[in-house]
């Protein structure tokens, strides 16, 4: 097949024609790795690989576009990939490469939702439940959870804001079940609250 035109269609993006009618859709990154011009001829076996580096080129571009939007876990950038069309292949290739040059990094990433969950006021059971929804390892999750400070502040802060009486024991008991289910352990809860008593009984 002969290359009849080399169109940008977009920055970094081109659409190559060949003669018969044939057009595919390619980067700039595969057209200059093929070393394509007007009127150079390529062999099925030489057509067939370009093609292949130009869908491969292609999704890896969508994939880096996506991440510069907001950022991803790696399994949560594979699953939108997937949904965009993209095969399971492709897709894993994708965030390889991603990985490889820095741009994907489920240690970091992981960090950052921790430090946001926490600075939310949530507790380690929250955090860790948000991550495993966002495709972070078991492992991965818990060493992040494991560099987490201790969150007494935020917690005595919630318990401040919404106690009045620590005797009125329907109110301790909401607040409590409230802690629970924004991630604390019970543990956690009754020395709070323990504290709470003792900084009431110090006033």
């Amino acid at each position: 097949m002969v290359v009849t035109a080399l169109k940008q269609s977009s920055p970094g993006r081109f659409t190559v024609e060949f003669d018969g009618g044939v057009s595919l859709r390619s980067t700039l990154d595969a057209v200059t790795d093929a070393r394509l011009y007007v009127g150079m001829e390529l062999e099925d076996e030489a057509f067939e690989a370009f093609r292949r580096s130009s869908s491969r080129s292609l999704d890896r571009q969508k994939a880096l576009e996506m991440l510069s939007r907001r950022p991803y876990s790696r399994r949560e950038l594979k699953d939108k990939l997937l949904r965009r069309g993209t095969d399971e292949q492709s897709a894993e290739d994708c965030v390889d490469w991603l990985c490889e040059r820095g741009f994907l990094d489920d240690g970091e990433y992981a960090g950052a939702v921790a430090r946001h969950y926490a600075a939310k006021g949530y507790g380690a059971g929250r955090v860790k439940s948000e991550l495993r929804r966002r495709g972070i390892e078991r492992e991965q999750a818990e060493d992040t959870l494991s560099a987490l400070p201790e969150n007494t502040e935020k917690l005595d802060a919630y318990i401040a804001r919404r106690l009045r009486d620590p005797s009125d024991r329907d109110s301790v008991s909401k607040i409590s079940a409230a802690l629970f289910r924004r991630g604390y352990s019970w543990e956690e809860i009754r020395a709070a609250l323990r504290r709470f008593d003792s900084m009431i009984e110090e006033d």
